[in-house]
């Protein structure tokens, strides 16, 4: 089975089913105490749907026209695809939202709305990282009913990227996408992205929001700890009969609805145990939640249990003694890079039965490297003042994920400090594009070669282009016109090439026309500007000569205010 498409497994609600924190952080409390003055940010959008609507559990869905980058409606449910034909080979949602920490929610359906009886090959990222692959042939139910992934990521950059990458042909699909914002400490971890490999409630039933009436405040949906739990003959559930304090907390806010039933053991010597289907050369992040519910237990030491991760013993855990009865207790533990599936987590009893109430464990994935945020805006700027084509792709990151092919006629490499992905090559001849060369392409500081001939380009060619890394400029057969920048000629001058035939109207360098005394880039030269400012001020200096010698010099020794005779109206009687 593919990396990353086991979480969709894990997670996949079908359409079929219905640490505290710290009290001596005063920054924190400050920020949270300003964050509760805002309204915090979520969406539900309904992918290929045209009109908003109000859904089941008070959910109101927007249609997704504004926020897909490509990609066209399906024909047959609501879902949108990313034919690579039309769309590129990268299609993208692209959300805007304040820089924070997000659970971002995805439902991926395909029910053979095109008739192929084939489901799409395909890989998912977020912020630039690879999250999900799905591989054709799809289980059939999943194919049918389709599946929820989900996950917890950063974003920074005021945009909420996600994106689709086309494996061979195969168009990728999507049903909806949900977004919340959620406390920026939430599950710590901020340089990872952490992918739902089960998110379980003990003895109760799937809740969240969208789902039921339960309550979330991060919108996180829980699934039945059935088909986890090995042995569920041998165990039986409890349910609280007091209210359950300490949840719903900072920064975390796990739901007070979770820890309102757990699962314990029939009899006091069998241990419970989940099993975790996962992918291998990744460490895992475990929640685990505890409440003693049970009224019988009224002292420490009466249930005691040892927790076994993969058959190491992590904790020995007395929920009693450390949070009392009827009170929420979190414990988090990370399994490190783990060599075999599936995952086990254990509780063996030490004293009394083992109890739990609810389960988490979520991949960290490591953050793939982004484009310097200066080039991925220089590149934006570019996709539009050239009309890039939507058939090319240019969604999201320009080179991020590192897995996939950058950006249609985009070439990437790491920067010197290996911290960042630049842009070192734009091959963009012959693609049909109408627009102008932006001044934003200066950013590009590490490319190398510039291939834009043989399209429509009109206008100047920029003063900043060429840098210190280029040597090769490609502008020829376009309709460029005006001076061509020094800095840019340089290139051929100092051993790189370039190509500026086919563009009539460009002029200044040798085998070119001089450039008129008043013509650069299009435009007005620095001397014609120059040449205008002293024109117009020696119109401005006669004018205001003249208007000196009419006014000023006529009236030197006239001091009465009183109009002229020559001005006042006469009356027909005193003619």
């Amino acid at each position: 089975m593919e990396r990353r498409l086991l979480p969709c497994l894990l997670v996949l609600f079908f359409l079929s089913a219905a640490a505290v924190g710290s009290p001596a952080a005063p920054l924190y409390g400050w920020i949270m105490s300003f964050a509760r003055r805002r309204r915090e940010v979520s969406y539900a959008i309904d992918c290929g749907g045209t009109e908003d609507f109000d859904g089941p559990f008070n959910r109101r869905w927007t249609a997704d026209s504004f926020y897909s980058g490509g990609g066209i409606p399906g024909t047959e449910r609501t879902l949108r695809a990313f034919p690579p034909s039309s769309a590129g080979k990268k299609g993208c949602y692209g959300v805007p939202v304040p820089p924070g920490r997000y659970y971002i929610r995805i439902f991926t359906a395909y029910d053979n709305y095109d008739s192929k009886l084939r489901p799409p090959s395909f890989d998912v990222s977020v912020e630039g990282t690879l999250v999900f692959s799905w591989r054709s042939p799809w289980p059939g139910k999943i194919a049918r009913d389709g599946a929820y992934s989900d996950l917890f990521a950063a974003v920074t950059d005021g945009q909420a990227d996600v994106c689709f990458y086309s494996i061979a042909t195969d168009a990728p699909v999507i049903g909806s996408l949900e977004i919340f914002q959620i406390d920026w400490l939430a599950y710590g971890a901020a340089d990872h992205i952490l992918v739902n490999y089960g998110r379980l409630t003990a003895g109760g039933r799937l809740f969240g929001p969208g789902f039921t009436n339960d309550t979330d405040q991060f919108g996180r949906v829980w699934q039945s700890d059935q088909g986890f739990l090995m042995d569920s003959a041998k165990s039986k559930v409890l349910t609280a009969s007091r209210p359950i304090l300490g949840a719903n907390q900072r920064p975390n806010f796990f739901p007070t609805h979770l820890y309102q039933t757990a699962i314990t053991t029939a009899s006091g010597v069998s241990a419970l145990e989940y099993l975790f289907q996962v992918d291998t050369r990744l460490d895992y992040m475990l929640w685990f939640h505890f409440a003693e519910i049970d009224p019988a237990v009224t002292a420490p030491g009466k249930r005691v249990f040892d927790i076994y991760v993969n058959k190491d013993k992590v904790t020995r855990m007395d929920i009693f003694k450390q949070v009392g009865g009827f009170a929420a207790l979190k414990w988090q533990y990370v399994a490190r890079n783990l060599t075999s599936t599936p995952l086990s987590v254990k509780l063996v009893p030490i004293s009394g039965a083992p109890l739990i109430s609810g389960l988490e464990n979520y991949a960290m994935v490591p953050l793939d490297l982004a484009t310097v945020p200066s080039q991925v805006a220089a590149m934006n700027a570019l996709k539009q003042s050239l009309r890039v084509p939507d058939r090319m792709g240019w969604n999201g990151d320009p080179c991020a994920p590192s897995a996939w092919d950058a950006w249609e006629g985009v070439t990437c490499q790491r920067s010197d400090d290996k911290r960042a992905l630049v842009i070192t090559q734009l091959d963009l001849g012959s693609q049909g594009l109408k627009g102008y060369i932006s001044d934003q392409i200066s950013q590009l500081s590490n490319l190398v070669y510039l291939d834009l001939s043989g399209n429509l380009l009109s206008g100047g060619i920029p003063d900043t282009l060429g840098s210190s890394s280029l040597v090769l400029a490609l502008l020829n057969g376009n309709r460029l016109e005006g001076q061509v920048p020094e800095k840019l000629y340089s290139i051929g001058v100092h051993g790189g090439a370039i190509d500026l035939s086919g563009n009539k109207g460009l002029c200044g360098v040798p085998s070119l026309p001089a450039c008129p005394f008043f013509w650069s880039k299009g435009g007005l030269s620095t001397g014609g500007k120059i040449a205008v400012g002293v024109a117009a001020a020696v119109v401005l200096a006669a004018l205001l000569l003249a208007v000196y010698l009419f006014c000023v010099r006529k009236g030197r020794h006239e001091y009465d205010f009183a109009p002229s005779q020559d001005l006042m109206c006469k009356h027909p009687d005193s003619l």
